[in-house]
């Protein structure tokens, strides 16, 4: 009997290149969807589309890493070369190469902070280029008269400077923006603060700061946009940003930097009290000193047994203090003057304040309604007497030309039969019927 034998093959599925890197992609997406790993950044290049492509290595074997541009640009430092990072995103396939990738959606460095990485590369980016430099710190003016302060209006930063700053220099104009000093806005609203002071010439001297508090609440202060803003200012800056020991960006662009708020106040003016204490102090030195002078002079030129020169100079001094009270004179005059005026204008002020008083205004108008009613009143009750004297003596003149009157003396009104009033024998013929009008009663009658 012949043997039947069977043969059995499987049935092939072929994928197209596309298809197998496609499944591959998906594949490694399920499995690898959220990875850490860890290692240093190497053949860093930064693309013109903003993307960075590097790799990840350790001792012995590498990946391909992308960070893309929508990532990297929240990122609190700049990914370096050689520089040991904390990685965390998802395995991917690039299709057209072939080639699988860690895509990149967060990263870190390993052993130094990111903020401190990011402030250390930012302060060596701005000192090369020279706007840490000290020959573009300018000097703060010795008496501002008008300070501008870009802070946050709440808290115990703002009152303290503003006390400090009105106990040592009184009269001295304080003006606030008021900004975000932490958290989202609180850039744009600094950098806006710097500019509003910048582009005026009200401000002196511009303060920006805030309170201590952890490397993170201070980033304000640390951003490149804050010290641009610092460094573009055309006003002299003090940085006073958290206690003696933080230091920020602002720190080091600004022309002054405070170790607190509080001490920013102090350096930006100086302290009455000191100022008239050495002023009072050198005054008297300079009497002294003048005395001094004065003496040396006259024990010289008896010396010397010269009157007449003696004479000469004590009458030049007694000229000089002469103009001295002249002038000592004329500026109490032009005190007094500038005085009289102020209060002038400050009546001139009031005066005008109390016209524009509303109860004022009302009682004017209606005083003003009541005279006008008074004069309208008078008027009426005048017009009204003249009017009644023309007209009284009417009705007996009317009385006296009234044809009734004539009637009354016996003559009569003659009319034809339509009404008319016959003035004329021609206007009737014989046979017409005609009416008498007597004073009292009518008659009829027939023309013969």
């Amino acid at each position: 009997m012949e043997q039947i034998s069977f043969k059995w093959e499987p049935q092939r599925k072929v994928y197209s290149v596309s298809e197998l890197n496609a499944a591959i992609r998906g594949m490694l997406n399920r499995s690898f969807a959220d990875v850490w790993i860890s290692g240093e950044i190497s053949g860093l290049k930064l693309a013109p589309s903003g993307h960075a492509y590097f790799s990840i290595k350790d001792a012995e074997a590498q990946v391909r890493a992308v960070c893309f541009r929508g990532t990297l640009r929240f990122l609190k430092f700049r990914p370096q070369d050689g520089v040991a990072v904390l990685a965390r995103g998802k395995v991917d396939v690039f299709e057209p190469r072939g080639e699988y990738q860690f895509l990149v959606e967060w990263l870190e460095p390993q052993g130094l902070g990111a903020l401190q990485l990011a402030f250390e590369q930012l302060k060596k980016k701005l000192e090369a280029e020279g706007l840490f430099a000290a020959e573009r710190k300018r000097a703060l003016p010795r008496f501002p008269q008008r300070i501008g302060l870009v802070t946050s209006p709440a808290g115990a930063v703002i009152r303290d400077m503003i006390h400090v700053l009105s106990r040592r220099w009184p009269g001295v104009q304080i003006r606030l923006y008021p900004a975000l000093v932490q958290g989202i806005g609180s850039i744009e609203e600094v950098v806006a603060g710097l500019e509003y002071f910048g582009r005026g010439d009200w401000a002196e001297v511009v303060i920006v700061g805030r309170g201590g508090g952890a490397l993170e609440d201070l980033w304000t202060f640390n951003e490149e946009s804050v010290a641009r803003a610092i460094a573009a200012s055309k006003v002299p800056v003090i940085s006073a940003v958290g206690h003696e020991t933080d230091f920020t960006i602002a720190d080091f662009v600004a022309d002054l930097r405070a170790p607190t708020p509080s001490a920013a106040a102090e350096m930006a003016v100086p302290n009455r009290d000191d100022f008239t204490d050495q002023l009072k102090q050198r005054t008297e030195r300079l009497g002294h000193a003048i005395h001094l002078v004065i003496a040396r002079g006259q024990s010289r030129v008896h010396q010397l047994g010269i009157d007449r020169p003696t004479a000469s100079l004590q009458r030049r001094l007694d000229r000089a203090g002469q103009r001295v009270d002249d002038l000592e004179l004329r500026a109490r005059d032009h005190a007094r003057r500038a005085l009289a005026a102020r209060r002038r204008a400050l009546e001139e002020v009031e005066q005008r304040l109390r016209r524009q008083d509303l109860r004022l205004h009302l009682a004017e108008a209606r005083r003003r309604l009541t005279a006008a009613t008074q004069r309208a009143e008078t008027l009426a009750v005048a017009r009204l007497q003249t009017a009644h004297r023309r007209f009284s003596p009417l009705p007996a003149a009317l009385a006296q030309l009234s044809p009734l009157r004539v009637l009354d003396r016996g003559y009569a009104i003659v009319e034809s039969a339509t009404g008319h009033v016959v003035t004329d024998a021609a206007q009737v013929q014989s046979g017409d019927a005609i009416g008498v009008r007597l004073a009292r009663g009518r008659v009829q009658a027939t023309v013969d």
